[in-house]
């Protein structure tokens, strides 16, 4: 009887023990759901997958992302989608996208790529301890205007009135024109002017801005303007006017010189953030991390057309040069 007693003891308690070694077999067979907002398809979208799979998470095994691009239109559609199909995380590319996920769901997790300023947008209380259920990567909109006034001044070392071209729609405008204002008074520009896009009147704020007379023009990064680039390139080539932009898409569209984040970095660095969530980490737990490495790009074809002298030195450095 003994013996009997002993025998189911043992066997019980084996079975308890196998409990959690078949709770850890759930969790790494589990197919994980990534929704990904964004407004366009791009490069770095391939950068952000290729980091997953170096995590383990692989696209029709372990992984299914589901993709939606607004392509010029509404997120607010395909942020309800994303959130009526119950995925695990969504991945929010740029302030639109996060804003429309953010008043959808307090639940799901949000990793934010893409957003200049997410504490000035109110989608996070600070970026070491965000709150709530977004964290991400902040793309440091502020440090990009001071890097490139400094490499603008380097060009033209006469240059004493910038004007700072922005929208009103962005809330991260403020902090961003304090820096930009202080590295340029620094760099010995004695005017520096700011001018938003007011109810989507882009044409009616260059044609202002061409008034001013700026010896140098800043576009800050924002996706309504970089939706307007091929308007506001256009006006800069046609007035002579040399412009620093805060993305570095510009550049190859006819953009003379921009100053930004390392895409790659950034979403590498997302990656591993989502990782970390995916593995039981809070996003009100999670800092939100900012690059630490930015890059220069410049088009000597728009620097000749308009009769800008780059320095060797800028095109040494340079991580891109069009010719």
């Amino acid at each position: 009887m003994f013996d009997i007693r002993r025998r189911k003891f043992i066997t019980l308690i084996g079975s308890a023990a196998a409990w959690p070694l078949a709770g850890h077999a759930q969790q790494v067979g589990k197919l994980w759901r990534i929704g990904y907002l964004a407004e366009s398809r791009r490069q770095v979208d391939e950068i952000f997958r290729r980091s997953l799979r170096k995590l383990g998470y692989i696209e029709g095994s372990n992984l299914t992302m589901i993709y939606r691009w607004a392509q010029g239109g509404s997120f607010e559609p395909l942020a309800d989608d994303l959130v009526a199909q119950d995925v695990d995380l969504i991945v929010a590319v740029t302030s639109p996208a996060t804003r429309a996920v953010k008043e959808r769901t307090t639940r799901i997790p949000i990793v934010i790529v893409g957003v200049g300023d997410p504490v000035a947008y109110g989608f996070v209380r600070s970026l070491a301890h965000p709150g709530g259920n977004i964290t991400g990567m902040s793309m440091q909109m502020s440090e990009i205007g001071v890097k490139g006034l400094q490499y603008m001044k380097e060009m033209l070392p006469m240059a004493a009135r910038v004007v700072v071209l922005g929208n009103e729609q962005n809330p991260g405008n403020a902090s961003m024109l304090t820096s930009v204002v202080g590295a340029a008074s620094l760099l010995g520009i004695a005017e520096t002017k700011y001018h938003e896009v007011m109810s989507g009147d882009v044409a009616g704020t260059l044609t202002a801005i061409l008034r001013d007379q700026p010896d140098v023009l800043y576009v800050v990064p924002d996706n309504f303007l970089y939706m307007h680039r091929r308007q506001i390139i256009d006006f800069t080539l046609t007035n002579r006017i040399p412009a620093l932009y805060g993305l570095k898409e510009y550049v190859p569209d006819g953009g003379l010189i921009a100053v930004g984040p390392n895409r790659e970095e950034a979403f590498s660095r997302a990656a591993e953030i989502v990782d970390k969530i995916l593995k039981g980490a809070k996003p009100a737990d999670v800092p939100v991390e900012q690059p630490t490495r930015f890059e220069l790009l410049i088009n000597l074809k728009t620097a000749k057309a308009l009769g800008v002298v780059v320095p060797d030195y800028l095109i040494t450095i340079a991580d891109e040069v069009i010719k």
